[in-house]
């Protein structure tokens, strides 16, 4: 009988901060420019060059320390970290290695087993590397160094995690934070949010760490957790053989849903760490931490919470539109202008989320303004224009973020009260067709449906459906 496994995960998550300029220079951080075009002599490492350490890159690391229950450092260094490599102009990385800037901090997940605190060893700032490009064709690497100086803070947590779903869910509560708190846009596919895997595992019930690995490049969630099962697996095999499991970094190959080694994982002494001589060290004032705690915003799950409770909208509800801070954004601040916070979120829930669903776009994608959803709201509160014509005018606002008054007054869409000339047209549409007429007469009710459907048609959707009912059934009754 073969033995029972537990999986031992901890994470490094790297994440680049949404400050304006690079962490030791002016440069911008902007993604996506031309290769090497926000570059200096800092950022490339030219002789000389001396970095001046960004202000705002420690208050997005206190913010999101404070976030995390972290204690927070009062006094932190630069550290160089030595290595060579192309895509590192300067051959150091400059980081923190003996005195982070937060220490001992902790986030409550939920799994489909119930709640669990992971620990954080730590949150600690550095710099990030230029990127490599390699040219199979013409057998070359490029480099852009573009990236190089981007400044990132790293969180290290404890390995508290044992399967792919906590860590999933770890990941997307730091994610939701980070972005909650503005200082990242945490997205994966531009690499603004990566996360290393260390992984081992042991006899069920030892209190013995494995070997572990580390992996790397891992883009997405999906290919995070494919990953962690796929070496999973690879670490037990070893083991049931009889071989040993390696301590070294691993790539993840997701095409193949395999890892390869890259190198032996090093010690600390291999990087020669030593604390770096052209930055003096960081003290953080009582003063400064409460300044950041003073600016730090309502979380998801406070939100969630007081949508409930102070606005009615259901637990369900309150979650998808707290997803996303954008999201939850458009929600307070649409329910702000029109004062119908549970029709706002209607719309939301139902037609936003259809389109992005069609559209195959994020909530971060919807770019209307507030204004403009609460005017539509507006227009069928006022009976201009019927739900089914709202829906019309909402695709425009989705897609173009369009004046649905002025959108409304142009394509003639406002809504026909004149009793006459809706009275007019069901009379032609009862002409028009007896067999329904003489159904709905000997019994079958889906028959008034029909003539109502007809008449909205031929009003081209621009009546109260309610008040077309009401006409039709009086007319067939008479």
């Amino acid at each position: 009988m073969s033995r029972q496994y537990e999986t031992v995960i901890g994470l490094e998550v790297h994440v680049e901060l949404a400050t304006k300029t690079k962490i030791f220079c002016g440069c911008s951080t902007r993604f996506g420019g031309a290769p090497n075009t926000h570059t200096c002599p800092v950022c490339t490492g030219m002789p000389g060059a001396l970095p001046v350490l960004n202000r705002q890159v420690v208050e997005y690391a206190l913010a999101v320390g404070l976030a995390a229950n972290c204690r927070i450092n009062r006094y932190c260094k630069f550290d160089r970290k030595n290595y060579f490599y192309p895509d590192n102009p300067q051959n150091y990385q400059i980081s923190q290695l003996y005195l982070p800037v937060c220490r001992d901090g902790w986030v409550e997940i939920e799994t489909s087993a119930g709640k669990k605190t992971i620990g954080i060893h730590e949150i600690h700032m550095e710099e990030d590397a230029g990127k490599l490009t390699h040219d199979e064709w013409e057998d070359c690497s490029l480099v852009d160094y573009n990236r190089s100086g981007v400044p990132l803070i790293e969180i290290v947590s404890e390995p508290d995690m044992r399967n792919g779903e906590e860590v999933i869910a770890y990941l997307e509560r730091l994610r939701l934070m980070i972005q909650y708190l503005g200082a990242s846009d945490c997205k994966l596919q531009e690499g603004s949010m990566r996360a290393d895997v260390n992984l081992s595992v042991r006899p069920l019930g030892s209190d013995r760490m494995g070997t572990r690995t580390e992996m790397k490049n891992l883009n997405s969630f999906k290919a995070i957790a494919r990953a962690i099962e796929g070496e999973r697996k690879r670490q037990i095999e070893r083991i049931e053989e009889g071989r040993p499991v390696v301590q070294e970094t691993r790539r993840w190959d997701d095409n193949k849903e395999c890892s390869y080694p890259m190198r032996s994982k090093e010690d600390a002494q291999d990087y020669r760490y030593f604390p770096d001589p052209d930055l003096t060290p960081v003290v953080i004032s009582d003063e400064w931490i409460d300044q950041v705690r003073r600016r730090q915003p309502e979380m998801q799950p406070e939100k969630m919470a007081r949508y409930q409770e102070e606005l009615g909208i259901p637990e369900y509800d309150a979650r998808i539109l707290t997803s996303t801070r954008h999201m939850a954004d458009l929600f307070e601040e649409t329910a702000a202008l029109c004062g119908r916070p549970k029709e706002v979120s209607n719309w939301l829930m139902v037609e936003a989320m259809r389109l992005l669903k069609e559209k195959e776009q994020e909530p971060e994608d919807m770019a209307f303004s507030p204004a403009n959803l609460a005017a539509l709201i507006g227009l069928v509160d006022r009976g201009v224009i019927n739900r089914t014509v709202a829906k019309t005018v909402f695709e425009e606002i989705f897609s173009g973020d369009v004046d649905p008054e002025r959108y409304v007054e142009e394509k003639g869409l406002k809504m026909v009260n004149d009793q006459g000339a809706i009275e007019r047209v069901i009379k032609q549409v009862i002409a028009a067709n007896p067999r329904s007429v003489e159904d709905y007469r000997s019994g079958k009710e889906k028959a008034m449906g029909f003539l109502v459907g007809q008449t909205m048609r031929a009003m081209k959707g621009k009546a109260d459906p309610a008040f077309v009912n009401r006409l039709v059934k009086e007319r067939l009754t008479k």
